[in-house]
Order: C-alpha cells, then structure tokens, then sequence
C-alpha cells in the first residue's frame, strides 16, 4: 500500500468502522510472488475487516492466494483464467474468474501474506512453462464493489494506471476512484473497567456508557436520550424528543425532560394521552356514558379478538389437513416404488398426530442428538414402547430421497447388531422414521471419555459385532446393502453394550449381478476409501476400509477426523507406517498396553491394515474379516490353542502381514502429498 498515510472516506460510530483509501498493489512483468501486504495501522485500535471486505486480484493467467501470517495452510484462494477474444483485465465490472478474481480471509488482520503464481504452475496437468503476468491486487468494501458501476470505474482506473508509462511492481498508486476499504476499529485489548482503573478510559462524555466486547477491547456509546460522539467531553448531548422528524407517540401534550420526555393531557383534560381520543374533557369524569362506551368497546373488541382466532385456527387445520394428504400421497408413492414387498408401507405407517403426542411437539428436552441426515428425538408411544424419532432438519429432495431409501433399507434388514426400524410418518414433507429406542448413546462418546469406559474385551466384542453386521448387509441379507457411512458415530450401544449399526441414509443396495455402483459420494472425513472418493465407483470393500478406521481407532483412541501427527500425517497413515516400522506401542492406547499382550493387539492391528490397504480388490471380505476376529477372540479366551488358528486370524486368504503392512506403508508415504492434500481438503461433497 504506501506509507504516507490513508484517506478517511467515511467514519460510523455507532457501526465502529472507518472507510479508508488503501490504493491499488500492483505486480508487474513477473511469473511469480511471494511477499507479504501491510497496511500501517495501529493493530491494537483498527483492523482490516475480514467480513465486510473482497480481496480482488485484477488481471489473467494466475491463481492468488492470501493468508494470514503464519496460517499459510488456512488460505484463502481464487483464479483468474485468460480466455480468448476477452481482455486481459475485466473491464465491464464482473469479476467471475476471467480477467478477474476474489476471494475472502477468515480473520480481522492488517497484515496478509499473498502468493501469486502463474496457473500453469498450479495445474500440473498443464505446461511447467511459467507465463510472465501482470496483476492489481485491491481491498475493497464487498457492498461498494458489488454495484457495477462501482467496480467498472475501478477496474478502469486500475487499467489506466497500468497503461500509463514508468510503471514500476510496487504499491504506491493514487486512484481517483478510492478503494472504499472497511477498517473495524475498537480500543485496545483492556476491559471498560480496567481502563477506567488505569486511566486511559476512552468514554469522555459525561452521559456515555461503556460495553466490553469480547474478544478484544471495548466500545463506549451515549446513553438512551442522548445522541452525539461519546469519545469527547460533553460529546453525548440530550435530544428533544418532541422536536424530531419522527416524534415519539403523543396525543397530547410532550415535554422534553433531560435524557427523555413526558406526554401529558392538556389542561382540562385527563386519561391516556398516548392513545388517540385518550384524554378526555374533566367534567365527563364520572359520566355513565363514557363508561357505556368504554365497556361496550371492550366487549366488541374482545368478541371480534375469539373470532379472528377461531377462524385463523380452522383455517390453518385444514390447510395442515390437506398437506398431510398431499406429503402421505406423494411419500407413500415414493417408498411403494423401492420397496419388494409392497405390504410393508402399510403395515409399517404412522400419523403425525401420534408421533407429535409422543415427542410432546418435538420438544427440545426429548431430543437426543443429531446426525448428517436429521435430529433424533426420544418418544413415547401410546402402547409404551419407547422409540427414537428421525426428523429432517431441511425439506430438500435429497432429504426426502435419502429418507425413503433407509426406510426401503432397513424394512428388508433383520439382524440383532442392526438397528431396527419399527415404521415412518409420511405425513409431513420430509418422512419421519421411527426405530428402537437404544440407551446408551454412541461408541463414539464411550470411547472417546476420559478416563475410557470400554475395555479391551468389550472393544473386541463391539467390532466384532459390527463386523457381523456389515458381513451380514454385503452377502447374507435379502439385497446386498452398502452403508457407505461406518463410523463410530453411527454405532449405538444398548443398555448390554451390544453394537447397532445405525444411519442408513447414505446406504445404497447392490443388484446381484454387480460388484459396484457408480455414485455421488458420500461419506465422513477420516473413514471414507480413498478408492471411492477418486472414482466414485461404492463397492462392499469402501465399507471394510471404514471398518479397518473403526480398528485403528479402537486400538488407539485417536479420532481420524481431527487427527494429525507431528510428522504431517493423519491417522490412519501414522498408524500404518508405525505398524510396518514395528512401533504399534507408540501409538496404542495406554488402556490397551495395560489389558492386553502385544502379540494380541499386534494380530488385530494387522486385520486393520488389510482393511485399509489401498486397493480395494486387495483388501478382504466382511466375511474374512468376521472369521479372523473370531478366531482371535477364540485364541485369547482359550491361551495355548495351536499355532494354525493364529495363523488363520490374521492371514484372511492374503498376503502375510508383513507384505501388507510394508505395501500400504509405502503407499502412504509415497502418495503423502499428493492423494491425503487432495482427500483432507476437499470439503464440497455431502456429509
């Protein structure tokens, strides 16, 4: 920017902001930049604003990125393509990607780090050639620049200022059009109370109040009554109420008092001045008729009050009476479409009314949680069977489609480790399901507590238990069912700790003559296969990779979602690379080390890194994976049985531990920087 100062355009008290002219930053001739952008204010008082600014990149050919100092990994990004038969710089006000570009920053600052580099150096499928390009970064009120008339002239501007000769890459430029920059400002870090003790307290004015304003310093403001600057001596003055354009409701006479007014009847007057005909004439004071009028008005009003809601109550029941019809119709279609046996809908509906009696209106004091698709809430039915209601948070067709399909799941599924489905409402937009009740919340929350609650046996049982669940949805139900969304979060322990694989929302059924389905993908962060997230093409093995998480987070009470080592890696990386190092014990969870010998969790962590191999045609079955968990839980409950049965465990029908640990150790290192960057930053698809 330049170091001469800034031109104030603007200053908004109440809105504590100031309008500054921070000039235009060019950079001229190059392929790339790397430098820091400063602007010279005093960081304690004002502040560039996040929020209310776009940080445009005027120009083509390059991508701009900004970042806070020291948050290069938190950046901000956009890129500005040339095309052709367009100008090299958007001149016509738009700023949509070609000739120009904009981004946002995530915090107030005066101090950004911004990187400019030529797009083929960002695209590696493109030429490593870099292009030399000129661009024109600005700062500018989001509002201002969004008024095309605005942005065109500052484009202008910007255009002219490079045409012109002895153009040289700095910042020091003084348009005619200012850049309209928003400035929060507020005083200091300090409390109202800590200044007033030191005695820099800024709230001058006698009739001002102070208001701290976390998370940083304070601003002051003039009192109701008054109006003025609360920052100078005698700033806040008394305002005359009954002078003002729009004065205050008065029917008779108003008074202006110090810091308010008063309303009164005129003399010879008395009763309500601020209501119209309030104040009436003294002599009526205790006249039959006023009193005749006054409770015949009370009575017409009060009657016509009943009327207007009686009428607005039967009105609205029976629009909400013909949405019911419309919603059960349009719903019940729907589910009869995906479902084999067609008397299932029927026998499987409930009303509104019912669930709404249950749920006591939905009330927040029955709500137990909430999920990717909806909130669930603890209810009573009237034969006293306890369940737990799925409601929709959004009434979208991806909703109400996911909806219908875990309804068309779960009524085909019976198994003890699934959650059960005893019907749905199809009376409202969206469907409501309605499952068993289950008590004792997530394994999720029961692993992740400290001091841990679940034991070593206890984990061995869960997963076991859900490896079932999942063999039992791949291969032994009446379709093949791909949850798509395993996770600690959607395993339910009952009051027994038994497992209860839950959410099917994103699940989808497998005809019987495919092996895969090509889809939209859907998953969780941290459990979701690499392989699917890069072909989008759901196989059975896209769940045994979560599973192999669900493993590896069992063992080591780390949270994939969240979790990176000192090393830059996640989870499921570090724990495969210390596998194959034979460092297991650096990671494992200290409850585990204590419970259990390291030959067993040795043995189960190598099943997890099958599950997680990289391949999904690699890894092994649900099936397999049920056998060799069985067979270890067998071997740890029955010490000294033979060697083979170990074996068995942990070989599932491929290649021995070792290869596997080294074959995904390799592959994790080696595609560090490539396929985890792109899987751990990309944030767009659902869930």
């Amino acid at each position: 920017m330049n170091d001469f100062g800034y031109e104030v355009l603007k200053i908004k008290l109440k809105a504590r902001v100031l309008y500054l002219d921070t000039g235009i930053h060019q950079f001229l001739g190059s392929n790339s930049y790397n430098q820091d952008l400063n602007v010279s204010l005093d960081d304690r008082v004002y502040r560039v604003s996040a929020a209310k600014n776009f940080f445009i990149a005027l120009g083509c050919g390059f991508q701009f990125r900004i970042s806070l100092p020291g948050a290069r990994d938190n950046s901000s990004t956009c890129n500005s393509t040339c095309q052709p038969s367009y100008p090299m710089m958007a001149v016509d006000g738009t700023c949509s990607g070609i000739g120009c570009c904009y981004t946002l920053v995530t915090g107030d600052s005066n101090s950004y780090t911004i990187r400019l580099a030529t797009l083929n150096e960002t695209n590696s499928s493109l030429s490593q050639q870099r292009v030399p390009f000129n661009a024109s970064v600005i700062v500018v009120k989001g509002e201002w620049w969004r008024r095309t008339e605005n942005s065109m002239s500052l484009e202008k501007e910007v255009l002219s200022s490079l045409k012109a000769p002895g153009g040289a890459q700095n910042s020091e430029s003084v348009p005619e059009v200012p850049t309209h920059t928003v400035v929060n400002w507020m005083f200091g870090n300090s409390s109202c109370a800590e200044d007033q003790k030191s005695g820099a307290y800024w709230c001058l004015s006698d009739n001002s109040d102070c208001h701290d304003d976390p998370p940083r310093g304070y601003e002051c403001r003039c009192q109701p009554g008054y109006k003025g600057n609360p920052y100078m001596p005698n700033g806040c003055q008394d305002i005359d109420e009954c002078t003002q354009p729009d004065p205050p409701l008065c029917f008779g006479r108003c008074i202006n008092t110090v810091g308010s007014y008063d309303c009164v009847c005129p003399y010879g007057t008395y009763g309500n001045p601020r209501v119209k005909d309030g104040c009436a004439p003294s002599k009526l004071k205790f006249s039959g008729l006023v009193i005749a009028i006054g409770v015949g008005s009370g009575i017409f009003i009060l009657l016509f009050i009943l009327a207007a809601i009686i009428i607005r109550r039967k009105v609205r029941a029976r629009k909400a009476g013909k949405m019911k019809d419309f919603f059960f119709k349009q719903n019940r279609g729907l589910l009869l479409q995906q479902l084999v046996d067609k008397d299932i809908a029927e026998r499987m509906i409930f009303n509104l009314e019912e669930l709404e009696k249950a749920t006591n209106s939905f009330d927040e004091a029955q709500k137990l949680g909430g999920g990717g698709h909806g909130t669930v809430y603890k209810g009573i039915l009237c034969d006293q069977r306890i369940v737990a209601i799925k409601k929709s948070r959004h009434a979208i067709k991806r909703e109400i489609d996911d909806f219908i399909n875990e309804v068309a799941i779960l009524s085909q599924l019976n198994h003890r480790n699934v959650v059960k489905l005893f019907g749905c409402c199809l009376e409202t937009e969206v469907p409501l399901l309605v499952y068993e009740f289950i008590s004792n919340g997530t394994l999720h929350d029961h692993l992740h507590v400290s001091p841990p609650s679940l034991s070593w046996k206890e984990r061995m049982r869960i997963a076991l238990e859900i490896a079932r669940s999942l063999a039992y949805l791949h291969s032994a139900a009446s379709v093949s069912v791909i949850h798509r969304d395993i996770k600690t979060t959607n395993i339910l322990l009952d009051d027994q700790f038994i497992a209860k694989v839950s959410d099917f929302g994103a699940s989808r059924d497998i005809p019987i003559d495919q092996t895969a389905v090509t889809t939209t993908i859907q998953g969780t962060f941290g459990y979701l296969d690499p392989e699917y997230y890069q072909t989008s093409r759901l196989t059975e093995k896209s769940d045994v990779y979560s599973f192999g998480v669900i493993l590896v987070e069992l063992l080591t009470r780390r949270r994939p979602s969240s979790y990176i080592s000192s090393e830059g890696f996640n989870l499921v990386s570090h724990f495969v690379l210390l596998v194959s190092e034979h460092r297991l014990c650096d990671i494992l969870d200290p409850k585990v080390t204590e419970e259990v010998k390291a030959e067993e969790a040795d043995k189960v962590a190598a099943v997890a890194v099958m599950c997680l191999n990289p391949k999904g045609e690699d890894r092994p079955t649900m099936r397999q994976v049920e056998t060799g968990l069985e067979a270890l839980q067998s071997s740890a409950e029955n010490a000294g049985s033979n060697q083979t049965t170990e074996e068995h465990a942990v070989r599932l029908s491929h290649p021995s531990v070792e290869e596997s640990n080294i074959n995904a150790s390799a592959y994790n290192l080696s595609r560090r920087y490539s396929m985890e960057d792109e899987f751990w930053s990309s944030m767009s698809f659902p869930r």
